[in-house]
């Protein structure tokens, strides 16, 4: 269950009130204000709080640039100028404040994106809840062996039964672990956060993540990739759909530019000018690595 009763009153609580403002509003992001997207199996991502539109972007880029956006004739075309010629501060006046619920593990990964403020729940002054990440069958995979860092082929049957065992079993005899070291029959127990360090990495956590848009697409560029971990990317992809109903013309610029686009180096923009000119051009005389060659030839289709 993502969210408890009480969070969930509190969401409705919040979803009634309506104020009067002055200030520029998106009404795909008033839609989407506190409820909470569910994601993977106990956690979500709701929006708390936003600042920005599209046309807040344009207002930033047409004080910065003056003349040199004369010739865009409306704001999508501006924006799909900024985005194209990589102009980052017009998208840095909008910004979002996201309430997360997600495995430590996953978290871990998330912090790696330093450009953004955090608050997370803290497990030295309150007891973390008995709600683990346990991946669904048919995300269970084997090691890749072409990626250190990848899955390779689904496990299955037997193998499938056993892991997901080990992972129940474990996960919570070290949080009877953990409530044991805390409660010592009405007698003080081991501090909280000495007793939370033997919890497992798939134990959720929660924070409140605030980030400007410049940098929350950066992070959903890599994320929302499909070379990303599935724990992570799914988060992205819940991410991804509030964007396209805050920023609709941002987000359409985002998906052409850089999530459908790609970046060439100076070698491989010359093979491609090549092959354009009839030439045959091979792995052995485009002057790239194998790596960047399969690479490129990935790009290419």
């Amino acid at each position: 269950m993502p969210l408890t009763p009480d969070q969930q009153a509190e969401v409705d609580a919040q979803r009634a009130q309506t104020v009067p403002t002055r200030r520029a509003v998106s009404p795909g992001m008033e839609a989407h204000l506190y409820t909470a997207i569910p994601v993977l199996d106990h956690g979500f991502v709701r929006v708390i709080d936003y600042m920005g539109d599209d046309a807040a972007i344009c207002q930033a880029a047409r004080v910065s640039y003056g003349r040199g956006t004369k010739s865009v004739q409306n704001d999508e075309g501006l924006i799909r100028y900024l985005m194209r010629h990589w102009h980052s501060t017009p998208f840095e006046m909008c910004e979002v404040k996201l309430h997360v619920k997600l495995p430590v593990f996953v978290a871990r990964q998330w912090i790696r994106h330093r450009t953004a403020n955090v608050n997370e729940y803290s497990a030295r002054y309150s007891i973390l809840d008995r709600e683990f990440y346990i991946p669904a069958p048919e995300h269970l995979a084997a090691q890749s062996v072409v990626n250190n860092q990848g899955r390779g082929a689904a496990l299955e049957g037997e193998e499938a039964a056993r892991v997901l065992d080990i992972l129940k079993t474990d996960a919570n005899r070290a949080y009877d672990h953990y409530e044991q070291m805390i409660s010592q029959d009405g007698q003080a127990g081991l501090a909280r956060e000495l007793a939370r360090m033997n919890l497992p990495a798939n134990i959720y956590t929660q924070w409140y993540w605030k980030v400007d848009l410049h940098n929350l697409l950066h992070f959903l560029r890599l994320r929302a990739d499909a070379h990303a971990q599935y724990e992570i990317r799914v988060y992205a992809d819940a991410i991804c759909k509030v964007v396209a109903d805050w920023v609709p013309f941002a987000y359409k610029a985002f998906e052409d530019y850089r999530m459908g686009g790609a970046t060439m180096s100076a070698t491989a923009l010359d093979c491609v000018r090549r092959m354009l000119k009839g030439e045959e051009v091979t792995q052995e005389t485009s002057g790239m690595s194998k790596g960047e060659w399969r690479e490129f030839m990935d790009t290419l289709g």
